[in-house]
């Protein structure tokens, strides 16, 4: 799928950390990089929720006033990215490992270690949090104590919720065999019917191609009879 298929970034994944997934376009080696620098990174975060206003500001000043900080940030956001890619890539590919198997198993050798280093991203970024609360109400962790690093630190927290918590017998990937984008979402449909990423998008150019197929086929067999 080409970057002109998708002029507005859409938020389909159902979870932050999917829509991170998603910002390449399709979701192969060689699509579109839709977070090419902080500016498009922090403007991203804006729109998915993670940051408001005033935080995205002090983001901002940070990253001015310490230098390298922005590409620092950058990195470890698609750095984070990658490795809950390959992670869910090797669940969508062996749904049902068996017990005591590694995540993914063979069909991505390589999860276990993405795993890895996604567990090193949230233990630095424990380092960046700190826990408040009080008599009266319980403790919780705030992530992100440092403006610089707080996009890539609440992604990575994010990322082990979502690995943790969600129900990933709901994850699917828009089908790239059939004109879709590989792009993945949680599935949260009545009847876990849902194929695409979205159907205004994938759904209709994959439907759109079938009928322009039938149709040269229809013509084809009517010229030859």
């Amino acid at each position: 799928m080409s970057e002109e298929r998708k002029p507005v970034l859409r938020i389909v994944g159902g979870h932050p950390v999917l829509d991170l997934v998603n910002t390449v376009t399709p979701r192969r080696p060689g699509g579109t990089e839709h977070l090419p620098s902080p500016t498009a990174l922090l403007a991203w975060s804006r729109r998915v929720g993670l940051v408001d206003a005033g935080e995205a500001h002090g983001v901002s000043a940070a990253w001015r006033a310490r230098s390298g900080s922005a590409g620092q940030a950058l990195h470890a956001t698609l750095d984070v990215r990658e490795s809950v890619y390959e992670v869910l890539a090797a669940r969508l590919a062996d749904p049902r490992p068996e017990p005591g198997a590694r995540p993914g198993g063979d069909p991505a050798a390589g999860a276990g270690a993405a795993l890895e280093h996604l567990a090193l991203r949230w233990s630095a970024a424990t380092t960046r949090s700190t826990l408040v609360g009080s008599a009266e109400r319980a403790a919780r962790v705030v992530v992100g104590t440092d403006p610089a690093f707080l996009v890539p630190d609440r992604l990575a927290f994010a990322a082990v919720e979502l690995l943790r918590t969600a129900d990933l017998s709901q994850l699917k990937e828009c089908p790239v065999g059939e004109g879709g984008c590989g792009w993945l979402f949680l599935d949260q449909s009545r009847n876990g019917s849902r194929r695409w990423c979205a159907m205004a998008d994938c759904g209709v150019q994959a439907k759109t191609r079938k009928l322009t197929a039938r149709r040269r086929a229809d013509r084809a067999a009517t010229v030859r009879a």
